[in-house]
């Protein structure tokens, strides 16, 4: 099933008249690693965004587009914790470790106060 980002890349070679392989050549990758990341079977490369807007001279709409699409369709989340203190770590492995188990509740009153944070 595609990702939101695959739906966007499938919709740039629709758009360029490309198949699969055409746009994989230009990325420099595979065509089953460019299917496995439409897919989402694989992270969307940190940089991949940032090529296709200039490969394809996208406008900065798309190109925000494909951040927030490539942000959303990651598997894994990467967290530096090098200058945390002791306390900060331990809330951030709590909340992986925990995360699973949270109630539906629980995770809309922590989006809630995120989001507060967001707006001040």
């Amino acid at each position: 099933m595609l990702t939101e980002f695959g739906k966007i890349l499938r919709k740039i070679r629709i758009d360029n008249c490309e198949l699969l392989k055409d746009m994989a050549d230009k990325l420099s990758v595979t065509p089953s690693y460019l299917s496995a990341v439409e897919t989402g079977k694989r992270n969307v490369p940190e940089d991949w965004p940032d090529q296709l807007f200039k490969l394809y001279s996208l406008d900065i709409k798309d190109k925000d587009l494909l951040e927030e699409a490539a942000y959303n369709s990651k598997l894994q989340l990467k967290l530096n914790l090098d200058k945390l203190n002791n306390k900060d770590k331990n809330l951030a492995l709590s909340f992986a470790r925990e995360f699973q188990e949270l109630t539906t509740i629980d995770k809309d009153r922590i989006l809630e106060i995120l989001s507060k944070r967001k707006r001040n």
